[in-house]
């Protein structure tokens, strides 16, 4: 039974893993817990302190959840047979309302399927690279403590991460003024929706409560659309030297 099986949680005080945090590069406690006990944290039944997520990218449907294989396909024929290639990665997303994905790209070719719920995007093409601020963070770990409380632990001798510390839900225009600039497109998808995501493009995720989705992520191709995206990445960090 799936409920039996031990999973992955990502575990956070504010719903934001993998995201920029008192001048941090901050990952979520990484909890491995029975999925029914998940489940319950999930309904209210139990009370847990911080916000849940199922949602670690490392074809976690395959590797974690295998009785599910039966219900979901192993690939999306279309998309396999455009691309000459099968999905890298397929992976399973369930959490609550408050778990959000922060402003990033992706080197993927996105497939995003929602089963139950809905989810949100903002999403901006990478041709709004020049408006999009990247800047350069220490990385470090949520702790959770016995009293609930969560701890912020540096990641020792690593180096420093690249990640947006923009919110596009709340834009400091102040601080990053060339936002101003970007043209995001709102998106939302609902159970029994697909959503293609290309490659390169920028996206940040919101979600109901208990939104269950599937997502087949293919390795996209480094051909001229990568070497542009990378020239224009180039020069909007050479202007913001000068």
């Amino acid at each position: 039974m799936v409920g039996k099986q031990t999973v992955s949680v990502a575990v956070t005080p504010n719903g934001y893993a993998d995201a920029v945090h008192q001048d941090r590069f901050v990952m979520p406690e990484e909890r491995r817990m029975l999925f029914e006990d998940f489940l319950d944290v999930i309904e209210r039944k139990r009370a847990a302190c911080g916000v849940f997520y199922v949602q670690k990218q490392c074809s976690n449907l395959t590797q974690e959840f295998p009785q599910l294989l039966q219900d979901v396909d192993s690939h999306i024929p279309w998309m396999s047979e455009a691309l000459g290639k099968e999905p890298d990665a397929v992976n399973f997303w369930l959490g609550e309302s408050a778990a959000v994905t922060s402003l990033h790209k992706d080197h993927y070719e996105n497939l995003y399927c929602v089963v139950s719920g809905e989810k949100q995007f903002i999403l901006l093409p990478p041709t709004d690279r020049p408006f999009i601020p990247y800047e350069l963070f220490q990385p470090a770990k949520y702790k959770v403590n016995k009293d609930g409380s969560f701890d912020v632990i540096d990641v020792q001798n690593a180096e420093k991460v690249p990640w947006i510390p923009l919110d596009p839900l709340n834009p400091d225009l102040s601080r990053y003024p060339e936002y101003s600039h970007a043209r995001p497109l709102h998106c939302t998808v609902r159970a029994g929706e697909m959503l293609y995501l290309p490659s390169l493009w920028f996206h940040h995720v919101r979600q109901s409560h208990g939104c269950i989705a599937v997502n087949f992520w293919y390795d996209m191709e480094y051909d001229i659309k990568y070497n542009y995206f990378q020239f224009l990445d180039s020069v909007t960090k050479a202007m913001s030297t000068v």
